[in-house]
């Protein structure tokens, strides 16, 4: 079965600066709502994101937003996470790639199945495409994300290092 990935400009944007960007679609079927890319695109012109939905694979994974029901509109998330989660919540099959919390927990209110950057990164080395988390974890950090040493550390263990 083909995975399928709807994912948000935070996790394209830190893994893009990461220099971890090239490997996301080996993931499988990866969506970037027309909100999540509006975003990316109006970041820096040399943007490693912005620069892989501009040149890369990511031109043709750009789709156009889900129809955002009442519910989710009250959480007042922000454009890309709501169109994240809508697109997820209309397609099932999809599993949310989001690092905001407040979007992570409306994503479990609505059983949508989703998981964070570091989520992608331990995925990433369970099926061998990367040797080890760690270094990436910290090209993350180092790049912006905002994660405790203890969740670092309890994604490490689940990657097995």
């Amino acid at each position: 079965m083909t995975e399928r990935w709807v994912i948000n400009a935070s996790p394209l944007i830190l893994l893009g600066k990461a220099g971890q960007l090239g490997w996301v679609s080996r993931l499988g079927k990866i969506v970037v709502p027309s909100p999540v890319a509006d975003e990316i695109l109006a970041g820096a012109k040399n943007d490693p994101a912005r620069l892989w939905l501009e040149q890369g694979e990511g031109k043709s994974l750009i789709a156009p937003g889900a129809i955002v029901p009442p519910e989710l509109v009250a959480w007042d998330l922000g454009a890309g996470e709501t169109s994240v989660l809508a697109w997820a919540m209309d397609a099932p099959d999809y599993e949310a790639v989001l690092d905001d919390a407040a979007a992570r927990r409306c994503a479990q209110v609505y059983r949508v199945p989703v998981r964070g950057t570091l989520g992608l990164v331990v995925l990433l080395k369970k099926r061998g495409f990367i040797a080890e988390c760690r270094p990436v974890f910290e090209q993350l950090k180092a790049s912006g994300l905002f994660v405790t040493a203890a969740l670092l550390e309890q994604a490490a263990r689940a990657a097995g290092e």
